[in-house]
């Protein structure tokens, strides 16, 4: 099972980091300009540079405190704090009537939770 929660942790890391960097260091009109990426018409671009930096900063979490075995319980609280991102990105998606990326949305908000679900405990690393 350990096993497996590190494959879904650097899964979810590198998904998140790689979302998280293209928002930071992207403009608003830039992001804008993808067709999958409409939605940032929404926000301001300080608001997606800050969605981004939360992203990065989760995907960190995600690895980093286990790896080096100092505060483990920061991942499945970076992984509870990526559900909620998770969550919040559905409600904009489906506010928006977005209906095409609400997959990708729900299987990576499961797979947080999963984690999240696991890593906590005394036995979980």
């Amino acid at each position: 099972m350990n096993v497996f929660l590190w494959i879904v942790a650097g899964v979810l890391a590198a998904f998140f980091l790689g979302a998280g960097a293209n928002k930071l260091l992207q403009s608003k009109a830039k992001l804008g300009a993808n067709p999958q990426m409409k939605w940032t018409e929404d926000f301001s671009a300080g608001t997606l540079k800050f969605i981004g930096a939360v992203e990065v900063l989760g995907a960190i979490g995600l690895i980093l405190p286990a790896l080096l075995d100092i505060a483990p319980i920061l991942v499945p609280l970076a992984a509870v704090g990526l559900a909620i991102t998770m969550a919040g990105a559905i409600v904009v998606h489906v506010r928006r009537k977005e209906y095409q990326v609400l997959g990708i949305n729900a299987v990576v908000l499961i797979l947080a939770v999963v984690l999240a679900i696991f890593r906590f405990g005394p036995n979980s690393f």
